[in-house]
């Protein structure tokens, strides 16, 4: 960044997926162990370009991330934003993206694995009851807690 000039911002939309299954137990939600090591949900670039809409990359980021297949997208929970600079493809740049997240269904039994390519450390399902305290990052807590209510009224 130049003195006295603001650098501008590359804009990125992306989605991901809270999904759920039913359980014994309960109802549990599944989260991925980020390269960072927290604990999170799946989540990818939107492809404009080929038209896709952000539930369809959302079911394919989160199903490629996560390990897992037959997921049903319920419905759409919010839009959260996050500022960072570029690591990877535009090194350096300053990124504004917003993610869309999306409540799915995986079917019952599902296991999933962790994508190593994309650096995912771990998969866990976690009975909803805990799923507010499990997450580690503070602005999905809102579209967590959105879901969790949702999954309460489904089931």
């Amino acid at each position: 960044m130049t003195r006295g000039r603001r650098q501008k911002a590359r804009i990125e939309l992306s989605a991901g997926g809270i999904v759920y299954q039913r359980s014994a137990a309960g109802p549990l939600v599944a989260f991925l162990l980020d390269p960072y090591g927290k604990w999170t949900f799946a989540k990818g670039h939107v492809r404009r370009a080929a038209g896709e809409e952000p539930p369809s990359a959302a079911r394919r980021e989160t199903e490629e991330e996560m390990g897992l297949t037959g997921l049903k997208v319920i419905e759409k929970l919010g839009t959260t934003e996050i500022w960072f600079r570029d690591r990877y493809h535009h090194k350096g740049a300053l990124v504004h993206k917003y993610i869309t997240y999306f409540l799915m269904e995986a079917p019952a039994g599902s296991v999933g694995y962790p994508e190593i390519k994309e650096k995912i450390k771990a998969i866990a399902w976690v009975p909803v009851s805990e799923a507010i305290n499990f997450s580690q990052y503070a602005n999905l807590r809102p579209v967590l807690k959105q879901a969790v209510r949702r999954i309460e009224e489904i089931l």
